[in-house]
């Protein structure tokens, strides 16, 4: 070793120094100086590749170090140069052939690695510009999303939305309970909310200025950080994640990262598309042309030229069945009419007095069947006027789908609109700055 030359380092001062690096980085976007001689461990692809990001963040030429790195382990030199340069707010010094290598291929059979769901959010992010933003997607582009796929609705809508009845069906919750009617308002609502989220979605700000390094704040997830510790041997390596559809539709979620959402609804958009229009058909659907419907507690059967009248008859019959059967016979006045005639008999032949008595007790037995009479006869008012009600509300449930009727054209014109909207926010795609 010539005089005054320091001795290699060894791989565990080189691993420290990396470590120390990678701190630093997240911290305030800076290099520590390198100890002498610690970059010089042989065949070791992190040396040169740590002397070669020390050089491009001092704005260096660093073409040698990277080529004796790539020599080594093309790979791992890649994936290191791009995440460090990413997280110190340097990805547009990346070079487009290290994301091509550090990258690799995606496929719809294989899980995701994490050094590419790393890359892919530092990308989504905007740490590498433009230019990186376009790579990912179209990266993810490369695997076909069926249209038929219903999981995205899922994701973009998890909840059930808030449906609630048109004026038109305003006192007859029985009508907007049918299924028919149900489910085109379900499917107006949801619409509205997908249409809502993707807007959401597409209105991400700018990505510029997520490459500028604030500590705590631009890096919160742990993916570039994880990555880049288990490259530099800090920690064991990172098992793969799940698959890339199943990434896609978690990043789509409400609340989750907006730029990793705004490339996954890119991805997406042909299931998405195929959502809505699925939805418009339902709301598009013409109410059916009889529907039998609980009213009052009795069912009917309503059409558009009105109740029908075999199921109204029926529905009349039993409302006067169950006001009137139960109702009892005036059996006392029939028992004191019985008494009052063997006390009017026997005081004929045995004592008048009795007749008399007997007499008393025919007038209080008619009393007695006059009340009843009378009770008997606000009864059948009561059951008439029940059957008027019902008559009446069978009419207005009959205008009320008419009105209903009326009411689908203006929804289906917004929902129409809802999908034209959506498919050109779907079409403008996410926007690269």
């Amino acid at each position: 070793m010539p005089p005054g030359q320091a001795a290699p380092a060894n791989v565990t001062e080189l691993h420290r120094y990396a470590q120390a690096l990678i701190v630093q980085l997240t911290a305030d976007g800076t290099a520590p100086e390198p100890p002498p001689g610690v970059t010089d461990v042989p065949d070791h692809w992190l040396a040169p590749a740590v002397a070669a990001l020390v050089r491009i963040m001092a704005g260096e030429d660093a073409h040698e170090a990277v080529e004796r790195a790539s020599r080594l382990d093309a790979e791992r030199t890649a994936l290191f140069l791009c995440l460090a340069l990413a997280v110190c707010g340097l990805g547009d010094r990346v070079h487009a052939s290290w994301l091509g290598t550090a990258f690799g291929e995606l496929a719809a059979d294989r899980p995701v690695t994490p050094g590419q769901r790393a890359l892919w959010l530092a990308a989504a992010r905007g740490a590498y510009g433009p230019v990186g933003k376009i790579f990912v997607l179209r990266k993810l582009d490369a695997t076909a999303v069926p249209a038929e796929d219903e999981r995205w609705l899922k994701a973009l809508v998890p909840a059930e939305p808030e449906v609630t009845a048109p004026p038109s069906l305003d006192g007859f919750s029985e009508l907007a309970d049918l299924p028919e009617i149900a489910r085109s308002l379900k499917a107006a609502a949801t619409l509205r909310s997908l249409r809502e989220r993707c807007a959401e979605i597409v209105a991400t700000p700018a990505t510029g200025e997520v490459t500028k390094v604030v500590q705590g704040t631009i890096w919160a997830e742990d993916e570039p950080l994880a990555v880049l510790r288990s490259l530099i041997g800090q920690e064991d390596r990172e098992p793969p994640l799940g698959s890339l559809t199943e990434l896609l539709l978690r990043d789509i979620r409400p609340g989750g990262d907006p730029h990793l959402a705004a490339l996954a609804l890119h991805v997406g958009a042909p299931a998405v598309k195929a959502s809505a229009e699925a939805l418009l058909e339902v709301v598009r659907r013409p109410p059916p042309d009889s529907v039998t419907v609980s009213l009052l507690g009795h069912p009917v059967t309503l059409r558009p030229e009105g109740p029908d009248q075999e199921s109204l008859a029926a529905a009349e019959q039993r409302i006067a069945a169950e006001r009137l059967s139960g109702r009892p016979r005036p059996w006392g006045a029939y028992a004191l009419f019985g008494v009052a005639a063997v006390l009017v008999v026997l005081g004929l032949l045995l004592f008048p007095p009795l007749a008399v008595a007997g007499l008393g007790a025919a007038g209080g037995a008619g009393y007695l069947l006059w009340r009843h009479r009378v009770a008997e006869g606000q009864e059948m008012r009561q059951v008439q006027k029940r059957i008027s009600e019902f008559s009446d509300l069978a009419d207005k449930a009959v205008w009320a789908l008419h009105e209903y009727a009326r009411e689908l054209e203006a929804r289906a014109e917004a929902a129409a609109e809802d999908v034209a909207e959506l498919t050109r926010m779907l079409r403008r795609g996410p926007r690269a700055a």
